[in-house]
C-alpha cells in the first residue's frame, strides 16, 4: 500500500493516530528514498511534539526492526540474556558485568556503540585494550558466544539499518528529545539482537541523557512495556548519575579500573552496581541460584574476561596506553566534598580527546578524568581532586573551563541511593 508522506506527516502534526500501514509504509518508503529527509524530520518532529500512543510506538519498533536482519541465538546452548545502559559519565559496568554474568552460566550477546558527545562508549572502551578488535562476522559471534559465553562486538550494517539513518537525522534536526523515538531506537536493536531477557540500566541525573526521574521512570516503562510486547523478559533498573561512576571516565582508564572490579577491588559504586545488574540479568535468564558477588570475589569473572578478550584479538596481560600529561584541579576549599558533578567531568573527559563530536571522529585511549576524590571525603583547600590525562596539553585550558563550578565543598554530599526505581515484573 502507498501512502503520501504529507499526508502521513498531517496526520501526526494535527493529533492523529498512525496506522499500522502508515506506519510500515513510510519506514520503509524512508529507507528506499522515496520519502525525503526533510519530510522524515517533519515527521519525526510531530512525534517530538505529539507523542505516540502504545499501538503506534510498537508499530513503528517493529518496523524499524524489520528494516534489517534478526540474529538468530536458537544454536547457543545456555540461556541469553543482554543488557543495555543509556549512558552516563565512567560508566564502565558492561566490562565487568559481561563476563561476571556468563561465568555464572549465561551467555551474554552484546552489541555496543561508541561514545558521542560527553558519554563514552563500550567499544572505545575496549579498543585501548592493544589488538582487542570490535568487528566480528556472525561466525565468530556465534563461536565466541559457545566458547567464552559473552561477546561484546560492533553490531553490522544489516542490524536494524532504519534506526542508523533515523539516529543521524534526529540528531541533526533537534528532534532526539522523544521518549517514543528513544525508547524505538534502543529496543529495535536489542530485540533484533535475539537475547530472551533484556536487563536496562536507565541513568537519571546531570550526567545522564534523563535529567529528572519522572522522565527516566517514563522511558523505562516503555521500553519494558516494548521488550515483553516482542516476547523478550524485560527488566529495568533506574540508578543515579548525577556523579560520576567509579573513579574514572575515559577510555584506557575506565578498562583499568573494569578489570580492578575484577580482580576483587575496584570502588564500592561500580561493585554494587555490577552486582545488582547481575542477578537481575542471571534472574530474568532463570539462573537465579548462583549470587554473583561470591563468583566475582572468587576470580570466576576475572577468568572469562581473559577469555573473552583473546578470542576478539586483544592481550589482558598488555600494559594500558597511559596519558603523556597528567594536570591536577585542586579543592577551592577546605570541608566536606559536596558535589563532584558528573555531566561537567564527562565534558571534560571529551575535550581532553576521550570523546568525540562527530561518529567519525576519533578518539584518545588515553585521556580522561581521574576522580581523586568523590563527594563525602573531607578535602583541604589546595588539595588535588581531579587529574586531567591527556597526550594534548593544548586541550587542558578547554577541559578546566568545563569544571567551573563543578566542584563543591560544603554542605551535605549530594549521594543518593545508586539504584532508584525498579520497573519490570518480579
Amino acid at each position: 500500500m502507498t501512502f503520501d508522506a504529507v499526508d502521513v506527516i498531517r496526520c501526526k502534526r494535527d493529533g492523529g493516530r498512525l496506522t499500522d500501514a502508515q506506519i510500515g509504509w513510510v519506514i520503509d518508503a524512508y529507507l528506499r528514498g522515496v520519502v525525503a529527509e526533510e519530510q522524515m524530520a517533519a515527521l519525526l518532529m510531530a512525534i517530538v511534539l505529539r507523542g505516540m500512543e502504545p499501538a503506534e510506538l510498537a508499530r513503528w519498533t517493529t518496523a524499524m526492526i524489520e528494516s534489517g536482519d534478526r540474529m538468530d541465538l536458537s544454536t547457543v546452548d545456555r540461556p541469553t540474556v543482554d543488557k543495555h545502559s543509556t549512558g552516563g559519565v565512567g560508566d564502565k559496568i558492561t566490562l565487568a558485568l559481561a563476563p561476571l554474568v556468563a561465568a555464572c552460566g549465561a551467555a551474554v550477546p552484546q552489541l555496543s556503540g561508541r561514545g558521542l558527545g560527553h558519554s563514552g562508549g563500550t567499544l572505545d572502551k575496549l579498543e585501548s585494550i592493544p589488538g582487542w578488535r570490535a568487528q566480528l562476522t556472525y561466525a565468530e559471534y556465534l563461536a565466541q558466544l559457545a566458547d567464552v559465553g559473552a561477546v561484546v562486538c560492533a553490531a553490522g550494517p544489516t542490524l536494524v539499518p532504519a534506526d542508523r539513518r533515523l539516529y543521524a537525522l534526529r540528531d541533526v534536526t533537534g528532534t532526539v528529545e522523544s521518549i517514543p523515538l528513544i525508547a524505538s531506537s534502543i529496543m529495535s536493536k536489542k530485540i533484533a539482537e535475539g537475547a530472551a531477557a533484556l536487563v536496562l540500566d536507565v541513568k537519571v541525573g546531570s550526567g545522564a541523557f534523563m535529567k529528572n526521574a519522572g522522565d527516566a521512570r517514563a522511558l523505562a516503562e516503555a521500553m519494558v512495556w516494548l521488550g515483553a510486547a516482542a516476547g523478550v523478559r524485560t527488566v529495568a533498573l533506574v540508578t543515579a548519575m548525577d556523579t560520576p561512576l567509579g573513579r574514572t571516565a575515559g577510555n584506557a582508564l575506565e578498562v583499568a579500573e573494569a578489570v580492578e572490579v575484577l580482580a576483587g577491588g575496584g570502588p564500592p559504586d561500580v561493585v554494587e552496581l555490577t552486582v545488582a545488574l547481575a542477578r537481575e540479568m542471571l534472574g530474568a535468564a532463570g539462573l537465579a541460584g548462583r549470587d554473583p558477588a561470591d563468583v566475582l570475589a572468587g576470580g570466576g569473572a576475572m577468568d572469562t574476561w581473559r577469555r573473552m578478550v583473546r578470542a576478539q584479538g586483544g592481550d589482558p596481560d598488555a600494559p594500558l596506553p597511559a596519558a603523556r600529561e597528567v594536570h591536577t584541579v585542586a579543592a577551592p576549599a577546605t570541608g566536606l566534598l559536596s558535589t563532584v558533578d558528573a555531566y561537567a567531568v564527562g565534558v571534560a573527559a571529551w575535550r581532553l580527546g576521550a570523546g568525540r563530536a562527530r561518529k567519525e571522529d576519533p578518539v584518545s585511549a588515553t585521556a580522561g578524568v581521574v576522580l581523586l576524590a568523590k563527594p563525602g571525603d573531607r578535602v583541604t583547600v589546595g588539595q588535588p581532586v581531579l587529574a586531567l590525562h591527556t597526550d594534548d596539553p593544548a586541550r587542558l585550558p578547554r577541559a578546566e573551563a568545563a569544571l567551573a563550578g563543578a566542584i563543591r565543598v560544603g554542605g551535605p554530599a549530594s549521594r543518593l541511593p545508586l539504584v532508584l526505581d525498579r520497573v519490570g515484573e518480579g
